[in-house]
């Protein structure tokens, strides 16, 4: 590389890491938060009060918390690997770390305008790293964090920790795939894997969540899977498997499972909002919007309005957790390869026929069609015997046993 190449790469160069030092602050930050606003949301769902003693309304709650985690007495498995048992922590934090360095955080920054760098006159844009495979690394690197969850569950030495792990395992490899699917009908409609032009495309036109809102609705629910969030919560399970793959897990060791956990919540919104609500964009249908480019005071309102699109993510999340039950692991397995799998690749059809045709200003049309496609074909599909069904009792108005068969059961 020459001096000149490399004297025009610098300021992009600080300009990466600052938003990587910035955004990873405030993720580690606001995955200490969001467990405030996580038990803050429970108690206001059940109509408690919540954490509200330490600190204003409790704001120093989590700080407690963290003080309380580092003096606990910690606890290591002496039959477990205690190698793997120390590293799968780390492996599941690790990948929701580095996964937010393909998104574009706000547009293209005039340096110019930032106070104190008048004499610069490039343009550099607001992202980690601007790699032609951004939505490629961001899919490969979040799948990553399964194998943290793997390694704790078998390291433990512990079955019902090995259990929890092979659940994790089974559900996050199948809801990888109408992942990758939905996924799929984002990239064929934006043409392109790079981040900043799948935005630019929704600035110019349209949310693809007004688009496509079922591939939107297929996305997020694969991105609650991938997060072990409720009702996808199998490989925890804590009314089934005491504590699922981290039973045996305690003090820092335990928090950073579950600090990964949050900052997935984080990534995930944001990877939702730069698929499917255009990124910075306010306006969802077309028209007046913010620009692709723009000076210091633009790029922090661009910002600001990303973070709010991850906050209201975040938010959402925890309500589907604290509205809807979990799931059983058969129902799991079923809506994901006899639910999700045909509908994501119905979708993906139409997609592609859309986008061949040059009709991609109908794709609204043709997610309706999908969707009165299944709902017509799905009364013959082949159907599996209920597994609750309703046994006879003396006394029950749902299900009586009336006096013959009473009598029979008595003999």
């Amino acid at each position: 590389m020459t001096d000149l190449t490399l004297a025009l790469s610098t300021p992009q160069l600080l300009t990466s890491v600052v938003v990587l030092l910035v955004v990873t602050a405030v993720s580690v930050g606001a995955a200490a938060y969001f467990i405030l606003l996580e038990r803050k949301v429970s108690a206001w769902v059940q109509d408690r009060c919540g954490p509200n003693r330490v600190g204003p309304k409790g704001l120093l709650q989590p700080m407690a918390d963290g003080l309380k985690l580092f003096v606990k007495e910690e606890f290591i498995p002496p039959a477990g690997d205690r190698t793997l048992f120390i590293l799968a922590p780390v492996m599941s934090i690790f990948p929701a770390m580095i996964a937010f360095a393909v998104i574009p955080w706000a547009g293209t920054l005039d340096l110019s305008t930032v106070p104190f760098a008048g004499e610069l006159q490039e343009q550099v844009k607001v992202m980690g790293a601007d790699v032609n495979i951004g939505i490629i690394y961001l899919v490969a690197v979040v799948a990553l964090s399964v194998y943290g969850i793997t390694i704790g569950g078998w390291s433990s030495n512990n079955k019902y920790s090995f259990l929890g792990g092979l659940r994790s395992t089974a559900m996050m490899v199948s809801y990888e795939v109408p992942m990758g699917l939905a996924l799929l009908c984002v990239i064929l409609t934006a043409g392109t894997v790079r981040a900043d032009q799948i935005i630019a495309q929704q600035i110019d036109g349209m949310w693809f969540l007004v688009h496509q809102p079922f591939v939107a609705i297929l996305f997020f629910t694969c991105m609650l899977a991938e997060a072990n969030r409720t009702p996808f919560d199998l490989a925890e399970a804590e009314q089934e498997l005491v504590g699922g793959w981290h039973t045996e897990y305690s003090s820092m060791k335990w928090a950073l499972f579950f600090m990964g956990e949050y900052i997935h919540m984080f990534v995930g919104g944001a990877f939702f909002a730069l698929l499917f609500m255009g990124g910075w964009s306010i306006n969802p249908i077309t028209g007046h919007d913010l620009p692709l480019a723009g000076g210091f005071w633009m790029i922090l309102l661009q910002f600001a309005v990303v973070l709010a699109k991850v906050l209201f993510m975040v938010f959402f999340t925890m309500m589907i957790r604290w509205t809807l039950p979990r799931f059983r692991f058969d129902q799991l397995m079923r809506l994901a390869w006899e639910g999700m799998i045909p509908a994501a690749l119905l979708l993906l059809l139409m997609t592609s026929l859309l986008v061949f045709m040059g009709w991609t200003d109908y794709l609204l049309l043709g997610s309706l069609a999908v969707l009165v496609v299944i709902l017509l074909v799905y009364p013959y599909l082949p159907k599996q015997a209920r597994p609750n069904h309703r046994v006879p009792l003396i006394g029950s108005r749902f299900s009586p046993l009336g006096e013959v068969d009473a009598g029979s059961a008595a003999e």
